[in-house]
């Protein structure tokens, strides 16, 4: 699933729409569409979107012998 689907995923279940939720990052409707369709975020932009929905935010990697980077 790509990062654009999670975030219409994740603003359904929070009952949010896209256009609410660029507003709270401060952000044009149009630019966050403009960025949903290039799929192009930063972890830093990960992270406020979980902040403003608040929600958590993970980002790790699993080696084999599940350890956590």
């Amino acid at each position: 699933m790509t990062i654009s689907k999670q975030i219409k995923v994740l603003c359904v279940r929070c009952n949010v729409s896209e256009a609410e939720l660029a507003r709270r990052l401060g952000k044009s409707p149009q630019s966050f569409n403009s960025k949903m369709k290039r799929g192009s975020f930063t972890v830093l932009e990960l992270e406020g979107v979980a902040e403003v929905l608040g929600v958590e935010f993970k980002r790790e990697f699993v080696l084999s012998n599940g350890e956590k980077i």
